[in-house]
């Protein structure tokens, strides 16, 4: 599925953080509730869509979980491209690469929809993770932004070594990613950084089923999770 974007008001253009980037209270680090919970957590864990899934948006995705806790979820898709390289997101939100957008080695990498909420916002998934304004921290290596400050590092040539930028994320309220856990939409594993930020778009789906250990010919609409 490409998505068309046709205007961008991303908080990366204006250095304010998404009101409901984070569900913690803290700045961006695991919160006591988080880590003292025995609540199932999948923060760092691929969503993987089972083939049973006929949702138009999430359908046959894979979604990276940044944050999970008791009060809901939020991630990023990492296999649906929108119609808008790099290049044309620093053009909509006037930043200029370091090199002229066409060379610049991340320029023609595609923009992710994230996912249906705030899909006209901007998002940075990177690593390592650095000292922004607005940053959520999902593991030691990857962190989750949306302040403008790592696109204007980016743009220096001083921004994270890896990058993957959406419009929108998915988000899930308390109990509801649950609940579709146990309804059979969904498959998960821990997330490989490889996957998100590597691998080639047609490949990341089959290579997430991989790590269950599944043939992704052999997936049929089973339930489970790892």
């Amino acid at each position: 599925m490409v998505k068309q974007i046709k205007s961008l008001k991303t908080d990366l253009a204006d250095n304010k953080s998404a009101p409901s980037m984070a569900l913690s209270d803290t700045d961006g680090s695991a919160t006591d509730e988080k880590s003292s919970s025995t609540e199932l957590n999948l923060t760092n864990h691929f969503l993987i869509a089972m083939p049973s899934m006929q949702d138009p948006v999430f359908g046959g995705s894979v979604v990276f979980i940044c944050e999970h806790s008791p009060r809901g979820a939020m991630g990023m898709l990492i296999n649906r491209p929108t119609d808008m390289n790099v290049a044309g997101l620093f053009d909509r939100i006037d930043l200029k690469l370091e090199n002229i957008p066409d060379s610049h080695p991340m320029g023609k990498d595609p923009v992710m929809f994230g996912g249906p909420v705030q899909d006209d916002r901007g998002f940075v998934l990177h690593a390592p993770v650095g000292k922004y304004t607005s940053s959520l921290q999902v593991t030691d290596d990857i962190a989750f932004t949306t302040s403008r400050d790592v696109l204007e590092a980016i743009a220096a040539g001083d921004g994270p070594d890896r990058v993957l930028m959406s419009v929108g994320y998915a988000g899930w309220g308390a109990g509801q990613l649950e609940k579709e856990i146990l309804d059979n939409q969904w498959l998960t594993v821990l997330a490989d950084p490889e996957i998100v930020f590597s691998l080639p778009l047609e490949e990341r789906f089959n290579a997430a089923i991989k790590l269950l250990g599944i043939d992704p010919l052999m997936l049929a609409t089973i339930a489970g999770h790892a």
